[in-house]
């Protein structure tokens, strides 16, 4: 495996270390887990997407998905502070576009894995994905469990997506909806201070080099 070693321009972080003045996230998983609405939800520009129709679908099926998939990626961008910058980038859900998924790997310094509460056929999908891009760059990820039931009982439905994953205890795996933009935040706070801790040596990295700002 790889590390992120292009990682756009650096320059000299709070602590003296050199720092990647372009944070570049992945965010994957499996067909309509809500990946495309977690990078709109948080972007602060226009997010750049390649949603299409699914051939096939109607509206009998809008109970279960969107009728939209990403064909090629998406893109969007979130300041944070120490004038560094994230830039997101959407996979395609479907294993048909898996070439994609190395093309957006390259350079990576972290991955958000988004899953459906209500879908969990689609864990088999999500492994595989969790596979991929760890195979791809020893980088820090954190899982989004998004739609989750109300009413569900949220420690056991994470313990399941956890097991059915195979993911690392150290792992975070957090219940979020996408829509919630605070929710998004605790998202990519989690996984940058991970990245932080990486880059650093040190597992307690101070959270505020993380804040996420509009």
């Amino acid at each position: 495996m790889t590390g992120p070693t292009k990682t756009l321009l650096h320059h000299d972080g709070p602590t003296g270390t050199s720092m990647p003045a372009g944070l570049k996230i992945v965010v994957t998983g499996p067909f309509d887990a809500g990946k495309t609405t977690l990078i709109e939800t948080i972007s602060e520009i226009a997010v750049v997407s390649t949603e299409r129709a699914v051939s096939g679908w109607s509206q009998e099926a809008e109970v279960e998905h969107s009728g939209r998939t990403t064909v090629a990626m998406d893109y969007g961008r979130v300041s944070l502070e120490a004038g560094l910058a994230l830039h997101l980038f959407g996979t395609p859900g479907q294993e048909r576009f898996e070439f994609m998924w190395d093309i957006l790997a390259e350079g990576m310094l972290g991955f958000v894995l988004v899953v459906d509460a209500r879908r969990p056929e689609t864990l088999v999908d999500a492994r595989h994905q969790h596979a991929h891009f760890g195979a791809a760059a020893d980088v820090p990820v954190v899982v989004a469990v998004n739609k989750l039931p109300v009413g569900a009982d949220e420690a056991a439905a994470l313990a399941v997506v956890r097991e059915r994953l195979a993911v690392a205890g150290d792992v975070p795996v957090l219940a979020v909806d996408v829509r919630l933009r605070e929710d998004v935040k605790r998202v990519l706070v989690a996984l940058l201070q991970a990245v932080l801790a990486r880059m650093t040596g040190d597992a307690d990295s101070d959270t505020s080099v993380a804040a996420v700002h509009r």
